[in-house]
Order: C-alpha cells, then sequence, then structure tokens
C-alpha cells in the first residue's frame, strides 16, 4: 500500500475528503502526514482527530523556500512517503520536492485547465463569464497548474452562478472526483 502525504493551507475539506476514503477502503493508502504552512489552519484540527501527523511550518522562518523543503524532505523521508498529494496548499513546489518526487506530487485544480489557473479559479471564471468549468487533477511540474492532466471533470455554470453556488459545486465534484482518482493512480503504478 502506497504511503502519501497530504499538503494542504486551509479548511482542509478536500484533506477530509481523502482521510474519509483511506478510512472506508475506497482509497487504498496510508496518510501518513498532513503538511501545512498555516499554524492555525482548520486542516490541522482534522488531522489531530485523526490521529495523523503533521508537519506545520511558517515559511518567515526559513531564509527561503529550499530551506524549508528540505525540511518537508526529511519529515517526508522519516515517513517513507510515497506520494505527494496537494489539495489546497498555496504554495508553488520547488525543485527540491520535484527533483525528489518526479511524476509524484498531484495536485487538484477548480477549473478546467489549461483554462484559469492559479488563484481564484472560480473567480476567474465568472468573470470570464465561462459557461462552464469544472476540476482538474494533474502532476505537479514546475509550473503554476501546467503540469500533466490526469482526469478533469465539467460542470455547467448557471446563469445566477454566484460564487458561493459555484464554489460549493466545485468542492462537490472535488470530493469525489480526487479520492476515485487517487485510487486508479495509485493502484496502477
Amino acid at each position: 500500500m502506497k504511503k502519501i502525504a497530504v499538503f494542504a493551507s486551509g479548511s482542509g475539506s478536500n484533506f477530509q475528503a481523502i482521510a474519509d476514503a483511506v478510512v472506508s477502503g475506497k482509497l487504498q493508502a496510508e496518510l501518513k502526514l498532513l503538511v501545512c504552512d498555516r499554524p492555525g489552519a482548520q486542516v490541522i484540527n482534522r488531522a489531530q482527530k485523526l490521529g495523523i501527523d503533521q508537519f506545520v511550518f511558517l515559511s518567515k522562518n526559513y531564509s527561503n523556500k529550499e530551506e524549508f523543503e528540505r525540511e518537508i524532505l526529511k519529515q517526508l523521508r522519516e515517513r517513507e512517503i510515497d506520494f505527494l498529494i496537494l489539495a489546497g496548499y498555496m504554495r508553488l513546489i520547488g525543485p527540491t520536492l520535484l527533483s525528489e518526487y518526479p511524476e509524484r506530487i498531484i495536485n487538484i485544480h477548480p477549473s478546467l485547465l489549461p483554462a484559469f489557473p492559479g488563484k481564484d479559479a472560480i473567480g476567474q471564471a465568472l468573470e470570464a463569464g465561462a459557461s462552464r468549468s469544472g476540476v482538474t487533477i494533474h502532476f505537479v511540474d514546475e509550473g503554476m497548474d501546467t503540469g500533466p492532466v490526469i482526469a478533469q471533470q465539467t460542470i455547467e455554470i448557471g446563469y445566477n452562478e454566484t460564487r458561493e453556488s459555484l464554489q460549493e459545486k466545485i468542492h462537490s465534484l472535488e470530493h469525489q472526483l480526487y479520492p476515485v482518482t487517487l485510487q486508479k493512480l495509485l493502484t496502477s503504478i
């Protein structure tokens, strides 16, 4: 069974969906570590309740990205982590982790990439007047949301769609698609 670490920065709803899938057996993996760059984030409480180890850090306590990524790498190696799963982690992954985990870092993004990469993809879609959006799961490379696509699923954007209603639809889709896609990926490698 593959050992995974989830990287998250916020509330952790995708972290919870992944953890629930592991507990239920729908995702056959060992969730060994949460990596979080925001002390006080709700995702930390979720991990604590599940008894999952956490590595929580503040980037400003390090002189540069390489330094904190080396510390993360140490934590990953101690737990023999096979895959890094990004779930609302609001930092670009740097060369230290990319070189150690080639094609083993997976991200979820709330748009149909290559449309609306980066921050606030939901707002970007609404501002552009898009008639559809969705979710993309992709491998992470050195760019922002530019890695090879693993899976995508589309949703329609309604005429009177609000940011909140679209965000709710996308989160619901993410919580379903991410664990299923991870299961397929982790059992095929």
